[in-house]
Order: structure tokens, then C-alpha cells, then sequence
């Protein structure tokens, strides 16, 4: 029992680094005055930004390596329904979270340019196929799987378009099926950096963060188990970095390239939590971080909510989200540390309320 709880403690701990810098980058008070490593590259390339979305499907995957054993026993139909409704639940918060708020001009806001895509319907998504395939298929399988996975979708990207922003065969394919006025607006055109094609590869971090959680329960936690997953990180990263010669590391395309390297990074993140927290039992840092990773889409969703909510109203002329930026950190924090500064209170705001959940031991799982 003591063990299961250290694996937990890691997981959490995992979880909380992970949503409190999810925060972080996701409400910048200012992004023109936002320090390089918490913006996205803008296009190839990959910052400490890039890592945030990729570490959460695989830690989504380290905990399937523990529910997952709990369905063997049970029939494809148990199975199905109880994955199918998670994926359901899940992908429709996040539609719910774009569309929030609900009603504006005295009546209901119009669905009809709702995004349709994102970062909750991405995990949904990936969770459902990466179920499946974890159910059906052995190790070899499920390896064969991500190997074809992450070449078919260079060769479709090929086949269909090419590696430019306006002219990949991720947006051609969500402009077709679900139209742009669904899609995502921020890079200046419709295209959607969690579009469906490229859910394929993303698929990858799941099945990966789940043996590499598999891998941990089977071996122990001990120098030779983070061993060889520090060494197979690096291997992949080296790998990654060869193949993005010819398909570039892009985190909006959620290349291949890409897909290799974080989970190269994750992996060796992983092997120093493990070492840290369980070797050198080291955890009196970590109260803090399992706080978040204890309610982490909760708290993020939180988050996400707490911001569309402070565009909702104004202070003085201003909209609250940039008054608050401005005049509460800004103004005597300067631009780049005051940026931080409001993007660390909204991270607070959401831990206070992480706290309270968890001093009533209310977690809630989705």
C-alpha cells in the first residue's frame, strides 16, 4: 500500500508541475511583454510552452496504466460504456467552455461559430482511441500501432498539403468537416492547433505515458528502472531530432518530430520525479503540486472559466481581465514581471480553491 501511494505521490506531483504551468502560459496579463519560454514557438521550433499539452496526455496515459488493469475482467460492453461516457463527458466540457458564456445581447449566444475542437476534446479523443487500442492490442501491437501511426500522418500531411500554416491537410481536413467559423482564430486564419487529423499522432503521447507507467509498477521504482527510461528518453530524443530534418518539430501541427520529443523530455522528467520523491524520498516541496494534481481538469477548467470570465466585465472603460494586469501588477511590476505576476495569481486563485477540495477531501473524477 505504501508503494502504491509513492507512485501516486509522483503522479500527482507530475500532474500539479504540469496544470500549474498550464495556467501559467494559458493567462498571460500581457503576451507582447510574456517571457519567451512561456509563449508557443510560433510555428516550427518548440519552447517550454510546447511541453505543457503533450505531459498532460501523458500523464493521462500514466494514470491509465493503473485504472486500465481494472477493465480485464470485464466485458467489451462494461468497457465500452464506462470509456465512451468519460470521452463524452469530457469532450463536451470542452465544448461548453468555449461557448461559455452562454447567453449575451439579452439572449442565447449563437452556437454556430462555437470552436468545436480543442484542448479537453483533444484529451477526450485520445483517451477514447488510446483505450481501444491498449485493450485489443499486446505490447507489440501496441508499439507496431504508434510506429504506423506517427508515419502515416507525415505521408497524409504529404499526400494532402504541406507543413505551412495555410496550406496543411490538418486545416483543409476541419475546414471541410466541420467549416471554419468552428474553428480556432489566433494564428490569423482558421486553423486549429487540436484539429482532428492530427489527434492521430497525439494518440502516441497517451499510449506512451501508459507503458511508461506500466513499466514503473512492473520494475520498481530503483536506479535501474529510471535508468533505462532516461536512456530510451534520450534515444528518442535523439531520434526526434534527426526526423525533424524532414518533418519539422511543430507543436500546432503536433508533428511526429514532435510527438517523439516530448515524450522523450516526459520520460526523463518522470525518471527524476521518480528519483526525488522515491529514492531520496525528497517530498517536502511537493504539498503544493499535488494540491493541483489532485483536481487537475477541474482546476483547469477553472481557470479557463476564470478567464473568459474576466473579458465578460468592465472596470473604468477597460475590460477586467487588462485593468487587473495593468493596474495591479504591470504598473509596479513593469511588463514582463507583471505579466508573470497576474498569470501567477490566477494559478493561486485556482490552488485556494485545489486546497479547499482537498481539506474536505471532495476530488472529483471524471
Amino acid at each position: 500500500m505504501n508503494q502504491l501511494k509513492k507512485r501516486y505521490l509522483s503522479l500527482d506531483v507530475f500532474r500539479g508541475l504540469d496544470i500549474a504551468l498550464m495556467i501559467i502560459v494559458n493567462s498571460p496579463g500581457k503576451e507582447i511583454t510574456t517571457f519567451a519560454p512561456l509563449l508557443h514557438a510560433k510555428w516550427h521550433g518548440f519552447t517550454l510552452t510546447d511541453l505543457v499539452f503533450p505531459t498532460f496526455l501523458f500523464i493521462v496515459g500514466n494514470s491509465m496504466s493503473f485504472s486500465m488493469p481494472k477493465y480485464e475482467t470485464v466485458s467489451d460492453k462494461i468497457f465500452f460504456t464506462k470509456v465512451v461516457k468519460r470521452t463524452l463527458i469530457i469532450f463536451l466540457l470542452g465544448f461548453l467552455m468555449y461557448w461559455f458564456p452562454f447567453f449575451e445581447n439579452g439572449g442565447l449566444k449563437n452556437i454556430s461559430d462555437t470552436r468545436i475542437f480543442g484542448v479537453l476534446q483533444r484529451i477526450a479523443l485520445c483517451y477514447f482511441f488510446a483505450s481501444i487500442v491498449l485493450r485489443f492490442f499486446k505490447t507489440k501491437g501496441v508499439l507496431i500501432f504508434s510506429v504506423i501511426a506517427l508515419i502515416s500522418y507525415q505521408l497524409a500531411l504529404l499526400a494532402f498539403g504541406d507543413y505551412t500554416l495555410a496550406g496543411n491537410a490538418v486545416l483543409k481536413l476541419d475546414a471541410w468537416l466541420i467549416g471554419e467559423s468552428h474553428m480556432y482564430h489566433g494564428n490569423g486564419i482558421a486553423f486549429d492547433p487540436e484539429g482532428l487529423l492530427s489527434t492521430l499522432p497525439a494518440i502516441v503521447n497517451i499510449i506512451a505515458g501508459y507503458m511508461a507507467g506500466s513499466f514503473l509498477q512492473k520494475n520498481g521504482q530503483n536506479y535501474k528502472t529510471i535508468t533505462r527510461m532516461t536512456f530510451i528518453g534520450v534515444f528518442l530524443i535523439i531520434i526526434a531530432l534527426g526526423w525533424n530534418q524532414y518533418f519539422p518539430i511543430n507543436k500546432k501541427l503536433w508533428t511526429s518530430s514532435f510527438v517523439l520529443l516530448t515524450i522523450g523530455l516526459d520520460l526523463i522528467i518522470l525518471s527524476a520525479l521518480v528519483y526525488i520523491l522515491d529514492i531520496l524520498k525528497e517530498i517536502r516541496w511537493t504539498y503544493f503540486f499535488e494540491i493541483l494534481g489532485k483536481n487537475p481538469l477541474f482546476i483547469y477548467l477553472l481557470s479557463e472559466l476564470l478567464v473568459t470570465t474576466l473579458y465578460q466585465f468592465k472596470i473604468k472603460g477597460s475590460l477586467a481581465y487588462n485593468w487587473i494586469a495593468d493596474n495591479l501588477f504591470v504598473s509596479w511590476l513593469g511588463g514582463y514581471l507583471g505579466s508573470l505576476g497576474f498569470a501567477l495569481s490566477i494559478m493561486l486563485s485556482c490552488w485556494v480553491v485545489g486546497y479547499l477540495l482537498n481539506k474536505k477531501e471532495i476530488y472529483i473524477k471524471i
